[in-house]
């Protein structure tokens, strides 16, 4: 049940159209014992044209990812590869893609899919390589989805050699990259810690 302000809010409806949708016997409100009006949800949602129970929800994510904004093009092919198989099984999808490195534990895509799987909203996973949900702990994300029924899909087995090669070179240097500025930190840190402990000579 929702009130005027809320329908305002979600539909976009002004309450004179409500009002008006009530006076033609389009739509009739329940009264609060305070005889306020409260509308529901899937009387406005049908008036519409858009009511719930006839849309579709995608419950079949495509997921593609990239390590660099070099390899973009890859990305648009990756995507239209998984989109033409998902059309070829008439499934309802949705496409989550994302550039990132594939040792990179807090990539927004793979967060958004999880929290979707989580909250039951996901049957199907589609991916190209393995390769392309994550480098590392590829098992424990599979083990993850298919404790909550989730089937993973993966659409070519084995990727192309000189793109696997590339990309591992690239999230190589990511780990070398991330490791060598936290010993860095930790050591200027120190640093600065020792020069104050000197100057302030306790």
């Amino acid at each position: 049940m929702l009130s005027a302000q809320q329908i305002k809010e979600l539909f976009g409806i002004h309450r004179n159209t409500l009002l008006k949708w009530e006076k033609e016997g389009l739509l009739q409100p329940v009264r609060t014992p305070g005889g306020r009006r409260r509308y529901r949800k899937k009387d406005i949602e049908k008036l519409l044209g858009i009511c719930e129970e006839e849309i579709e929800k995608a419950d079949v994510i495509l997921y593609a990812r990239v390590s660099t904004k070099k390899q973009e093009e890859y990305l648009r092919n990756q995507i239209e590869r998984l989109e033409c198989f998902a059309r070829e099984k008439d499934w309802n999808y949705e496409v989550i893609s994302e550039i990132a490195s594939g040792v990179n534990e807090k990539r927004r895509g793979l967060k958004k899919f999880l929290n979707k799987v989580k909250r039951g909203e996901v049957k199907k996973v589609v991916i190209e390589y393995p390769d392309r949900l994550a480098r590392f702990g590829y098992e424990y994300l599979k083990f993850f989805l298919e404790s909550f029924g989730v089937e993973l899909v993966i659409v070519n087995g084995k990727e192309n050699e000189e793109d696997r090669h590339r990309e591992l070179a690239e999230d190589l240097i990511a780990i070398v990259t991330f490791f060598a500025a936290r010993v860095y930190g930790s050591r200027e840190g120190k640093k600065r810690n020792d020069n104050s402990f000197m100057q302030t000579g306790v």
